[in-house]
């Protein structure tokens, strides 16, 4: 079965290329298991304590295991084909219309073994540990930096109210802050003094944590070809190629650039009715985070590009800003998954060719 078409035509429900199917919802400490035994029509439901799932798969003869993507999936999918099962991993919209009645673990683990044989049905790439790794320490970074927004934010608007204002930016915070607290030391007492130094004091901290989390990403880029192929490209640098290539999983599971950009998101919608197709704006669907490295670096690109190509060009003449860091976001995304799926350095000049119809 190809890794994106799903079931193919005349197979039996219950197996797949000869191989039984299996349902497995999981879950922090009971998962349950749904099957149909092809032999004698008996439909078993049952459930398996966390601690036995291994023992339980390790004595069966090699099946097709569906499991909805959620906490822990790659991490059991990763675990039970290395017991010589085929693992999919189904997004949970695709599991949702087959859950029917009330929502249970039982229910949840039939609906997720009737959507893994339906026709068409596209499944999640499985995540290394190395490409998850990579993903924790953005995650990390990630919460800091808001952490670090926060904090500042909560540290202008407290001085706010004792008449001190500063320029934009963490930086011209920092090079006044000392000096109005201190300008401040009639007006407030010395312990709420003390208390916002101490507030800027873990804002720096916190900055500090977020180089040594883009050090350990540095050291990642240094040891991935692939993120090292994806950061020639102009726009993507240190965090877009470690997280681009992390997101992705393999490339393998998406068929094309433009499928790649509309796993992103960044895609218009398609709504059509009466043979009329209306395209609105992108889908926003995909990873949020990846999306938005992407439309930063076009900003970079768009702002500080010295011979805009004539494609750049005819785009920013006719449509407006954000359209045109949206479009050149999905360019470079595109630009991601060919040379990552077909292992091509970059090459500013490349000009792709559409395979002649036979």
């Amino acid at each position: 079965m190809n890794r994106n078409t799903g079931m193919n035509a005349g197979q039996i429900i219950g197996t797949m290329n000869g191989q039984q199917v299996m349902g497995l919802d999981i879950a922090k400490h009971v998962f349950q298991m749904h099957t149909v035994n092809m032999g004698t029509g008996e439909i078993v439901n049952v459930q398996i304590k966390r601690a036995k799932v291994v023992e339980h798969f390790a004595n069966l003869a090699p099946c097709l295991i569906a499991i909805e993507a959620c906490g822990g999936a790659h991490h059991w999918a990763r675990e039970l084909s290395k017991l010589g099962h085929t693992v999919r991993l189904l997004h949970a919209k695709v599991v949702r219309p087959f859950v029917s009645g009330n929502k249970t673990d039982a229910t949840d683990a039939r609906a997720i073994w009737l959507a893994v044989q339906q026709p068409g049905v596209k499944f999640v790439g499985t995540k290394t540990a190395a490409q998850q790794a990579t993903l924790t320490l953005h995650r990390q970074r990630e919460l800091l930096m808001k952490m670090r927004i926060m904090q500042t934010n909560a540290l202008r608007s407290l001085l706010y109210e004792f008449g001190a204002t500063f320029a934009k930016g963490k930086r011209a915070l920092f090079k006044d802050i000392v000096e109005t607290l201190e300008g401040l030391a009639h007006t407030l007492p010395q312990l709420v003094r003390d208390s916002l130094h101490e507030q800027v004091a873990r804002i720096k901290a916190i900055e500090v944590d977020m180089q040594a989390i883009e050090v350990r990403l540095q050291l990642q880029l240094k040891q991935d070809p692939q993120m090292q192929r994806i950061a020639q490209i102009p726009g993507v640098g240190l965090l877009t190629a470690t997280a681009a290539i992390a997101t992705m999983g393999e490339a393998s599971a998406f068929k094309s650039g433009r499928e790649f950009c509309a796993w992103l998101g960044l895609v218009p919608k398609q709504t059509g009715t009466g043979g009329k197709v209306r395209l609105g704006a992108i889908s926003k669907r995909g990873d949020t985070y990846l999306r938005t490295l992407l439309i930063h670096g076009a900003r970079s690109v768009i702002a500080h590009a010295k011979e805009p190509g004539p494609w750049l060009q005819g785009i920013k003449a006719r449509r407006p800003s954000n359209v045109v860091f949206v479009a050149q976001a999905a360019k470079m995304a595109r630009t991601i998954w060919a040379m990552t799926a077909k292992a091509q350095d970059y090459d500013k000049g490349f000009k792709s060719i559409r395979p002649q119809a036979a």
